[in-house]
């Protein structure tokens, strides 16, 4: 997949199994992505995504990553949080050295009633972002957690913890900051 063929306004070029409100976190094949999927957007939902103030973070527990992500304008306050889950993906997507050498994490606003592309953007991570993410797909590439584990370990980990729990501990965070782009001067 190329990320070129990502439009703005077209169907959302990935399938997404599970069609519910609320984050996604990919490591493969074409690097990192963090789709947020939403069953009620609007204008202002849309500019906040595409171009507002947010803060990503990674909390690791009992061999399990979280990308947790709050966002200006979107959501009133709190913290979401998206497991990354690369059992779930095949040989042929998995991360690869290369794909993991780009140090940029893809954003992706998708409406899930229309599956359709709302917003995209792409920021680069900070070097201790990029590095967990690295480390934890190394680690997991020498011993990895069958599914059934996975989801165990998973379901522990939300009764025990909530998002925001997560991020007081978390091992990186990523401020992007607003950007938008200044208008022309005729």
């Amino acid at each position: 997949m190329d990320y070129t063929n990502f439009q703005v306004g077209d169907t959302f070029p990935i399938p997404i199994a599970n069609q519910t409100d609320g984050g996604m976190f990919q490591a493969d094949a074409n690097g990192c992505m963090f789709i947020l999927q939403l069953s009620h957007t609007d204008i202002i939902a849309t500019e906040a995504f595409r171009t507002g103030k947010m803060e990503l973070a990674l909390y690791e527990e009992d061999g399990l990553l979280f990308l947790l992500y709050q966002i200006d304008g979107i959501f009133k306050a709190g913290w979401g949080d998206a497991p990354l889950a690369l059992h779930t993906l095949k040989a042929d997507q998995k991360p690869t050295k290369k794909s993991m050498a780009d140090p940029a994490i893809h954003l992706y606003l998708v409406d899930t009633n229309l599956k359709v592309l709302l917003a995209m953007r792409t920021v680069e991570m900070n070097d201790t972002f990029h590095s967990t993410i690295k480390n934890y797909i190394q680690q997991q590439e020498k011993k990895p957690i069958p599914a059934a584990v996975y989801m165990s370990r998973l379901q522990k980990i939300w009764h025990e913890k909530s998002s925001a729990e997560m991020r007081e501990k978390a091992a990186a965070v990523l401020e992007i900051p607003m950007d938008i782009p200044a208008r022309p001067v005729h």
